[in-house]
């Protein structure tokens, strides 16, 4: 009984492992307040496309309800123009779940023009600030190649 306990304790302190990954890539010269806006909108999608990716709600000693987050990381890489390029075409080529965020977003003020920005480039012509990625950690790494951790 004893050795179950342990072992019971013990996977419960185990760090957890993901078989995925939500990684964002940010453009190297964004101010910081862009920054923290890109990330904040190209995450918001995911749970609405993959619901696995959050977790359960949140609740404090008080018994006051949270919303739940995601059960895992959000890393934040940057890079260059021509990073987030590459890193964009390498997701599409795999058919990994992706977000973007143009430069053409900073001067629209709600969804509909958001998405109306978007639809009116060529993928080839973006000109991408932003990109979220989730999928296989593997095939997530792959895309993301070449970047490096946001400081």
């Amino acid at each position: 009984m004893r050795n179950e306990t342990t072992t019971s304790a013990s996977a419960a302190t185990a760090p957890v492992r993901f078989d995925t990954k939500i990684a964002v890539l940010l453009r190297e010269d964004l101010e910081t307040w862009q920054r923290l806006n890109v990330t904040a909108f190209l995450v918001s999608g995911l749970g609405a496309a993959a619901p696995e990716v959050i977790g359960e709600p949140y609740t404090d000693a008080d018994d006051t309800a949270y919303l739940p987050m995601f059960r895992q990381p959000v890393l934040v890489f940057e890079g260059t123009k021509e990073d987030l390029t590459t890193a964009h075409t390498r997701a599409t080529a795999r058919a990994l779940s992706l977000s973007v965020f143009t430069s053409d977003l900073f001067r629209t003020g709600n969804d509909r023009d958001n998405r109306a920005a978007v639809r009116a480039v060529s993928r080839s012509g973006l000109d991408l600030v932003g990109i979220a990625v989730y999928g296989p950690k593997s095939a997530v790494d792959k895309v993301l190649k070449g970047a490096r951790m946001h400081p």
